[in-house]
């Protein structure tokens, strides 16, 4: 359905600390190897250990892994010498940190990542991602202006604020979870038609298209 929709990538959370898998790891690699060329699997991860990354894409044959974990440096280093290949989306928490240590961490891993994705913090659950939950727009749009890589914003968007976000901060990209789902948690597709048609419209005014 989701491909059907137009989407350009689909993410497979596992290996997670808040949250529980929809799907098997097996399940994952099943659905992903039926993909067609037009759509890329991105594999989302907790995992900070580098060869545990490179044994869970292996097995889903994802060239795309998006890192939320506290991943060190050395780490994030043998990830890329292992699999120089892999394109790695490394997630930066609003409202975890300040504003100032949020940018520090974007620069720490600039030399390494390929691209940024922003998300929610959410105090309650302790959860970095994945919440449900709008976060300050505002400072999205500093790291957006500050990055020298790619930025993909997520966090509580919804087919309802996604042009507001997109034309606000101004990412390369948008992500959407929760946003798309209907009450019994299952991807709505009018939802996802109408958040891919409002992304596209929002980046074509920012584009001057």
């Amino acid at each position: 359905m989701l491909v059907s929709c137009g989407v350009d990538h689909i993410g497979f959370p596992l290996r997670l600390h808040h949250h529980q898998e929809d799907i098997s790891e097996n399940e994952a690699a099943a659905i992903i190897r039926e993909f067609p060329s037009t759509v890329e699997a991105v594999l989302i991860t907790y995992l900070d250990k580098a060869e545990d990354v490179f044994q869970l894409s292996r097995l889903l044959h994802t060239r795309v892994v998006q890192l939320h974990g506290d991943i060190s440096r050395s780490e994030f280093i043998q990830l890329k010498n292992g699999l120089p290949e892999l394109q790695i989306i490394k997630s930066l928490i609003v409202g975890k940190t300040t504003e100032d240590k949020l940018i520090q961490d974007m620069y720490q891993y600039a030399d390494l990542a390929d691209a940024f994705l922003l998300d929610t913090y959410d105090p309650i659950s302790d959860a970095c991602g994945a919440t449900g939950k709008v976060h300050d727009w505002g400072i999205s749009r500093r790291v957006v202006e500050l990055s020298p890589l790619p930025v993909i914003l997520a966090g509580g968007l919804t087919p309802d604020n996604v042009s507001q976000a997109i034309l606000t901060v101004k990412p390369a990209g948008v992500d959407v979870h929760s946003g798309v789902e209907d009450h019994n948690g299952f991807k709505d597709k009018q939802l996802v038609e109408r958040f891919i048609r409002e992304s596209r419209k929002a980046f074509q005014l920012l584009n001057g298209l």
